[in-house]
């Protein structure tokens, strides 16, 4: 069994344009006496390894809280795509994730966009969960569609993940978020296992 840490260290991950970047605060330290070490930090449920949920991109949408755990957790299948993700290409990676028993989440390694079509096609297969390197699904400059279709369907998205070096294939996937009550994304320690 070998196992693959697939997420971004926090304090250094990237960010998405805007959003604000994580911040660790010392506030006890028994360098200076005190009687344990201490810290807070403080983060945009948004970034490096993180999850959506659809309320990220609809108002009755479900919380984090709110999803299934089994959507984070379970067999998923890793695909290399480089460039612009069409409907065809999508259509070609649920058939090699059926092949080999994997079809519910979907992992996209390399520099790739999903395009609305490539979206739907993710949408009408049920999926439960589709993951990127990216820290979006979809084109950076206009990610809503993409999130919108596939939120819609109560399709986890996992942005932000690192599959530098992971092959193509069938793994365990974990990736639970942190259970934060009524947000709409959480950061989670994604990892893969491969049997």
């Amino acid at each position: 069994m070998k196992v693959y840490d697939i997420s971004q260290e926090v304090l250094s991950c990237k960010v998405f344009p805007g959003d604000p970047a994580p911040k660790a605060t010392v506030i006890m330290s028994m360098k200076d006496g005190d009687a344990c070490n201490l810290s807070t930090f403080y983060m945009c449920s948004h970034n490096g390894t993180h999850i959506d949920a659809p309320a990220h991109f609809y108002i009755d949408g479900k919380t984090v809280d709110q999803m299934p755990i089994d959507a984070f957790v379970g067999f998923c299948f890793v695909a290399r795509h480089e460039g612009i993700l069409t409907s065809t290409d999508a259509e070609h990676i649920m058939k090699k994730a059926t092949n080999v028993d994997a079809a519910d989440r979907i992992l996209i390694a390399g520099k790739a966009t999903v395009t609305e079509d490539a979206a739907n096609v993710f949408a009408k297969s049920k999926i439960k969960l589709i993951g990127n390197e990216s820290q979006t699904v979809g084109p950076e400059d206009a990610p809503a569609r993409t999130h919108e279709i596939l939120l819609e369907r109560e399709i986890v998205l996992l942005e932000g993940i690192r599959l530098d070096g992971i092959e193509e294939g069938k793994y365990l996937l974990s990736a639970a978020p942190l259970n934060l009550g009524g947000l709409e994304g959480s950061p989670c320690r994604a990892i893969l296992i491969k049997m």
